[in-house]
């Protein structure tokens, strides 16, 4: 379990229960799985009526790099050369360029989330920040106001997150619409 996260439990009560949109209670679900052999690496997850909306993890970087092509397959290197130039790529692609996020890229959002007020989480550069800040209970409707003229300039995979906070706060016309 990364460092940031000592107690995963109470992480996740924390945001499942005490920071949650009301109105999300239920609908959105948070988990993180570690397996054997992943050196400390999680897998972060989060579902939206029981389905899969967002994956956190290196090897979902990893494929992502592989599908746009920004990677060779393994079959072109030997392992240590594949693993040098993914690191090189996480490192140079920022995270706000990209719709896939490692483990860590997920603790450190969480981190900088918790440890700032929601304004600065809405406007935060890491597109992870403002996702969680916009399922946040103490963003109330006057500033999802506000925050549906910022639709357009978020990544698809961070306009669905805001399209189910507004849908769920009556605010959006897309409530007969699925959105995940």
């Amino acid at each position: 379990m990364k460092k940031a996260l000592a107690s995963w439990s109470g992480m996740r009560r924390y945001l499942e229960r005490d920071m949650l949109a009301l109105r999300l209670r239920g609908r959105v679900q948070y988990r993180c799985t570690t397996y054997p052999g992943m050196d400390g690496d999680c897998v972060f997850e989060i579902w939206i009526d029981g389905a899969l909306a967002k994956r956190c993890a290196l090897e979902t970087v990893n494929s992502y790099f592989l599908e746009v092509g920004r990677k060779k397959t393994a079959a072109f290197y030997g392992k240590s050369e594949y693993w040098n130039e993914f690191w090189l790529l996480l490192n140079r692609i920022c995270v706000q360029d990209r719709p896939a996020h490692s483990d860590d890229e997920f603790c450190e959002a969480l981190s900088c989330y918790r440890n700032q007020k929601i304004q600065k989480s809405l406007s935060a550069e890491n597109p992870l920040v403002r996702m969680f800040a916009i399922l946040d209970r103490r963003v109330g409707k006057r500033t999802l106001l506000q925050e549906m003229d910022a639709l357009e300039r978020q990544p698809p995979w961070l306009r669905a997150f805001y399209l189910l906070r507004f849908s769920a706060e009556g605010l959006a016309p897309l409530q007969n619409t699925e959105i995940f």
